[in-house]
């Protein structure tokens, strides 16, 4: 199983969703989630993304084939987007003996305003998001 976490910095006037709380995966097979981004800002605002995956030990074993993280992103005053992330579990961790405990990979993420902007949020928007716990900082 792959739980899906996202959090927005508080800088960042964006709601930031998963596609779903989690999903089931097979072992060297290729998964897409796709996450939905919106911006409350009054001015076009470009976020960068940081990840992490949870437990550390399975980090090893997860692998981007292409993501969102990998780019800057950019939203229009009110704009929604749809932000891509392919991945697979290398087949390699059902050898590994140190992750038999392991039944659950968190795929976390942050949005960040990128350096360098000012944002001016809408009265009332929301800020920040989270979604499922689960994850820690590595």
């Amino acid at each position: 199983t792959v739980r899906f976490n996202t959090d927005v910095n508080s800088a960042l006037p964006w709601r930031f969703r998963p596609p779903r709380d989690e999903i089931r995966v097979r072992l060297g097979e290729a998964a897409t989630a796709v996450y939905t981004a919106r911006s409350f800002a009054e001015i076009p605002l470009t976020a960068t993304a940081t990840y992490n995956v949870t437990p550390a030990k399975a980090g090893l074993y997860f692998t981007k084939i292409e993501c969102f993280c990998f780019t800057r992103q950019t939203l229009a005053p009110g704009a929604s987007a749809d932000m891509e992330v392919s991945f697979f579990i290398d087949p390699g961790m059902a050898k590994d003996r140190n992750l038999d405990d392991v039944t659950t990979i968190t795929l976390s993420y942050t949005l960040f305003k990128a350096m360098g902007q000012e944002a001016v949020s809408r009265a009332g928007a929301p800020s920040r998001h989270a979604g499922q716990a689960g994850s820690s900082v590595n």
